[in-house]
């Protein structure tokens, strides 16, 4: 049961929360905390309070399980804590020792004073939820700091250390030995002073030239927030605490959340949290699966990928030795890890000792033997099924028992590469994303004789190098590249049609997608989609498709890296220009198959493409190729550019109304290439029910 706990340390009463493993205030905590701060005000023996964590979490702020169920709106909330604690008559003193977030934020603010651990990161993330900070928060942080930075705190929701929080004054102190000890001491030396209470809300903020700089934060929140109404009522709240009082700011904050709590948005946003965290979960693999040791790694292939893999294993302090067959491209993949290092640290976000540490980490090497000492070897070789059974089965000879075999294929069938070894049980697939150094989505491919502490590592091993893991059963393309195989087969459909690449990637990004279809065309590069097209073809004879992107690439436009394909490039630049090339090129190949060129909206842009992703997504839960439908959507949020506000496909879906979804594919299915559209079972079948994808995943648990 979470709780706290009061201890004397002579005349100072320590209070401490105790709902691990974040100190999530669930309603028993808020009670017991509510209580034992009165307790101790009333005892005349007590002459100051301290309020802590532990070592690694202050407080992480509410707790999620308590999401949408009444103990998470019951008394007392947040903000009733904080007014308790303005009626407090002793000196509080906040020991922040780790994270203080949210909610643990809001209660820290309403402490007279604070004392964090040099490690300690405090922030007000409520945006990235779709919410405002409704404890006080918003009106405390501007009285604690400068106003404008108070508002892009709170604005951007993203946290900051304990330096810069000492610097901004958010904190009196950062502890030099052990953060409770040192807070305790504080408060002693408070009484001892005769130092009083010191309230936050009985501050006047100020702020010179403040309605410029709220009118220019609202110009550019308006398209750096767009879609996510929280960023600019959180703002409007930040900007009350100069013209309104505590208690009427304070309670316009309030009102914002109640308003914000069931739009789509906040519930995307929500949905987006929990999918990630419910992704992590495998029904058959539990937590207490042991797992195997990983201390080193090994990457085959120096291009772009294996480059940014071994990034992330060095990023994470794991050492890499990196394998190419030629030292020429060798050279030129430690100089491009070199120089990403080094634009970064030009830009002030890594510190050259760091840079160097983790070069340091990265041992090259031009023979497979140098990775027999390799816990985990990863694969990330040309995208062809000869090339990688090679591979593996060199690997095979040469990696010690027990390592884990990783291909990070983006398509192929992992358990016929595994049938090149004779150890299956340790192959496994780990499709990164990229550029790899920087995308969070990891498809963890398990393959039909993958071990289940071989899955359980994997797991693992995301996390520690801070990825969001997904796991997909096999099949061509797994989770999202069988979506968005569907999906760019439709785009291509609207290209014979009538529309021009511009006006899809225009019609999709004005939606929310961070980038068209042919925008990302030529930034993965032509070639990419080409090889995958040839395979299905040869694999499926039915398959469908347009022959306009074989065209394009035929005549050498792969892309950014050629300086054109869908879009042409002006050099040095990453900007797409339309091209009349290939404006002719679509024309005259629509012309070839007799169709005539009608104009087609955005809605049904945006229709296809989207419920494209949906059906296709139906059928891979129907497979069991995905455990739920949340992990689909965490795999298009975090790979690729979907909008958190708008949740993900399926979530998307399930907001539009799973009966209209289906009604659309089966007027799609009566017009060009109409044979494509055959509705997916399950999702027949949920409509039939009246029920959602939500509501299959619930039926799963």
């Amino acid at each position: 049961m979470p709780t706290t706990h009061t201890k004397r340390d002579g005349d100072i009463a320590v209070i401490t929360l105790d709902h691990p493993p974040v100190n999530g205030l669930a309603l028993p905590l808020r009670t017991s905390l509510l209580a034992a701060v009165q307790q101790a005000d009333k005892d005349a023996s007590i002459k100051a309070m301290v309020l802590t964590g532990n070592a690694k979490v202050f407080c992480a702020g509410a707790d999620i399980s308590e999401f949408g169920l009444p103990a998470g709106v019951a008394f007392p909330l947040v903000r009733h804590l904080a007014e308790a604690f303005d009626e407090v008559r002793k000196p509080m003193v906040a020991a922040i020792g780790g994270l203080a977030l949210g909610g643990g934020l809001e209660l820290a603010l309403a402490c007279h004073y604070r004392v964090a651990s040099p490690r300690a990161k405090l922030g007000m993330p409520e945006v990235n939820l779709g919410l405002v900070a409704s404890g006080g928060g918003t009106q405390r942080l501007p009285r604690a700091i400068a106003v404008d930075v108070a508002a892009r705190m709170i604005t951007s929701g993203d946290p900051i250390s304990s330096a810069e929080a000492l610097e901004l004054g958010l904190i009196d102190k950062i502890a030099t030995g052990d953060v409770l000890a040192d807070a305790i001491a504080y408060a002693r030396s408070l009484v001892a002073a005769g130092g009083g209470i010191r309230r936050l809300r009985d501050v006047t903020p100020k702020l010179d030239n403040a309605a410029a700089f709220f009118a220019a934060e609202r110009a550019r929140l308006a398209k750096a927030a767009r879609g996510n109404p929280a960023v600019l009522r959180a703002l409007d709240c930040v900007e009350a605490t100069l013209t309104l009082p505590f208690d009427q700011g304070r309670r316009m904050a309030e009102e914002a959340r109640d308003e914000l709590l069931n739009g789509v948005p906040a519930r995307a946003l929500r949905h987006a949290f929990f999918a990630e965290r419910e992704a992590q979960k495998i029904p058959d693999v539990p937590d207490s699966t042991p797992k195997r040791p990983l201390n080193r790694a090994a990457v085959i292939g120096a291009g772009t990928m294996g480059g940014g893999i071994a990034m992330s294993f060095v990023n994470a302090g794991i050492p890499v030795t990196l394998i190419e067959m030629k030292q020429e491209a060798l050279d030129r993949g430690l100089a491009t890890i070199r120089n990403n290092y080094a634009a970064t640290v030009s830009k002030g976000r890594l510190a050259q000792a760091d840079m160097d540490a983790r070069m340091a980490l990265i041992t090259p090497a031009l023979d497979l033997a140098a990775a027999r000492d390799a816990d985990i070897v990863v694969e990330a070789v040309f995208e062809r099924m000869e090339v990688k059974q090679e591979v593996f089965r060199k690997l095979d000879a040469v990696a010690r028992p027990g390592a884990i075999l990783a291909s990070n294929t983006s398509t192929l069938d992992v358990d016929r590469i595994a049938a090149a070894t004779s150890r299956p049980a340790d192959v496994i697939g780990t499709h990164f994303f990229s550029p790899a150094n920087v995308m969070r989505l990891l498809e963890v491919v398990r393959g039909a004789k993958t071990g289940k502490d071989v899955l359980a590592t994997t797991m693992a091993l995301a996390r520690r190098i801070g990825k969001v893991a997904v796991v997909s059963g096999v099949c061509d393309g797994f989770i999202g590249n069988r979506m968005l195989g569907a999906y760019l087969q439709q785009a291509n459909f609207l290209l014979d049609e009538g529309a021009t690449p511009e006006k899809i990637d225009g019609a999709l990004t004005g939606w929310g997608l961070a980038m068209g279809p042919f925008t990302m065309g030529d930034m993965a590069g032509g070639d990419i989609g080409w090889e995958t097209r040839k395979r299905r073809r040869a694999e499926d004879p039915n398959f469908a498709f347009s022959r306009i992107p074989d065209l394009v690439y035929e005549k050498g436009r792969y892309g950014l890296k050629t300086g054109k394909g869908w879009y042409r490039y002006e050099q040095g630049s990453r900007t797409p220009l339309p091209d009349p090339e290939i404006a002719a090129l679509i024309e005259d190949y629509r012309n070839s198959l007799g169709l005539p060129r009608r104009d087609i909206g955005d809605e049904e842009i945006v229709g296809r493409c989207l419920f494209a992703l949906a059906n296709e997504a139906a059928r891979i839960l129907e497979e069991g190729i995905a455990l739920r439908a949340s992990d689909v959507d965490a795999v298009y949020l975090t790979g690729y550019g979907f909008p958190r506000y708008r949740g993900g496909p399926l979530f998307h879906a399930d907001v539009v109304g799973l009966p209209k979804v289906l009604a659309a594919i089966e007027r799609f299915s009566k017009g060009y290439q109409g044979q494509v559209w055959t509705p997916a079972p399950l999702l027949a079948k949920l409509v039939k029910e009246g029920k959602t994808f939500a509501d299959f995943d619930k039926s799963a648990r």
